[in-house]
């Protein structure tokens, strides 16, 4: 098969990726339980970077020991320790030739698990849609949130500030804003979520605002030369159906606005990222933001079979393709790819899902390969 594009380098922010194969950011809930890192955690990314991907992104970090939590176990960049258990883990992976970013993520209303407090918070009083995934920890319907005041949108706002910082304090190639999956961000965007009445609520315009002060001022904080990223979907956890309501025309607002900001890439998530996303005929959301945000596009959904994810960076719909489930069956998968070995298929109930030490015994003994 031709593999051109899939084995192109790519130049983003000063820093080159030697293949287009980056590993997506998957919920491990396996740090400590007060959100440091570990060696386990350890382990596992360093059999993506060994394995010939281009660059990872971590697992949702948490960036306030308040309200940001979304599970339990999950890793923050919320104190100097969380910092220090970082560090190894990125030294690690940078070691083997590979970037990695951390994802930085607020859960808002779709918390299922926080250390810190048995309260959510988001942008109205408005439960989100569905049940909380078992296989994470959490049981029975979400809990109706808190409505954010002024004060905690400000402090949603510092903690990822913060949490970047400290991103780059421990060697981060850069950081991923989550906007997207039903989190915070992605909560403000959503008209059914956000009954807001003040700027941050009503219009599209409004109801992007919060995304985009919040890239605006870690930039400030991070300087110019770092890498900024935020990933964007339609479904969510908790809405694995939702639509934008005006769809295409949405989706040209949204990237148009994202694109005139200091980001240095957009990462779309969707069920399937070749699908057209806004029903028949019309673009995929890798094309959309393409189109619209005029900024370098990482796609994600079913694209673990090469051919596939081939042809759509050949047809410029995006430039990375990153890889969850497919990279969990096989962490060595552009490796496998560029030798033409044959892929795992991905077994959601044995395939390290969703905890990363589930198969340790397999991690330990590709490492001594």
């Amino acid at each position: 098969m031709n593999k051109d594009k899939l084995f192109s380098t790519l130049e983003i922010k000063n820093k080159t990726l030697k293949n287009r194969y980056v590993v997506a950011p998957m919920t491990r809930i396996s740090a400590e339980k007060d959100g440091r890192a570990n060696e386990t955690m350890k382990r596992y990314y360093e059999r993506f970077a060994k394995g010939g991907f281009s660059a990872v992104i971590t697992e949702g970090i948490y960036p306030d020991e308040s309200y940001s939590p979304g599970y339990y176990n999950q890793p923050g960049l919320a104190n100097d320790d969380h910092v220090e258990a970082w560090k190894p883990i990125v030294e690690t992976v940078q070691n083997h030739g590979s970037l990695i970013i951390a994802q930085l993520m607020h859960a808002g209303g779709q918390s299922q698990g926080n250390a810190h407090t048995d309260e959510t918070i988001a942008p109205s009083a408005i439960a989100p849609k569905g049940e909380q995934l078992g296989f994470y920890g959490g049981s029975g319907p979400f809990q109706t949130p808190k409505a954010m005041t002024k004060d905690d949108i400000n402090q949603a706002k510092d903690a990822f500030v913060q949490s970047a910082i400290r991103a780059k304090d421990a060697g981060f190639d850069g950081i991923e804003l989550h906007g997207a999956n039903g989190y915070l961000l992605d909560q403000f965007l959503t008209d059914y979520l956000n009954h807001r009445e003040d700027q941050y609520g009503g219009s599209l315009e409004n109801r992007i605002r919060l995304m985009l002060e919040v890239i605006n001022e870690v930039r400030a904080a991070v300087g110019p030369d770092y890498m900024i990223g935020i990933r964007i979907s339609q479904i969510k956890v908790s809405d694995s159906e939702h639509k934008w309501t005006d769809g295409e025309k949405d989706a040209e607002s949204i990237f148009t606005a994202l694109g005139k900001t200091s980001l240095d890439y957009i990462h779309v998530t969707d069920g399937d990222a070749t699908a057209p996303a806004f029903g028949e005929g019309t673009r995929t959301l890798a094309q959309a933001a393409k189109d619209f945000g005029k900024l370098p596009v990482i796609a994600n959904g079913k694209l673990g079979e090469p051919v596939k994810a081939e042809k759509l960076l050949a047809d410029g719909h995006a430039d990375l393709i990153s890889l969850g489930t497919s990279a969990l069956a096989n962490p060595d998968l552009p490796n496998k790819v560029a030798e033409e070995k044959e892929l795992t298929k991905f077994d959601f109930a044995n395939t390290l899902l969703p905890q990363a030490e589930i198969k340790d015994h397999e991690v330990e003994m590709e490492l001594v390969e």
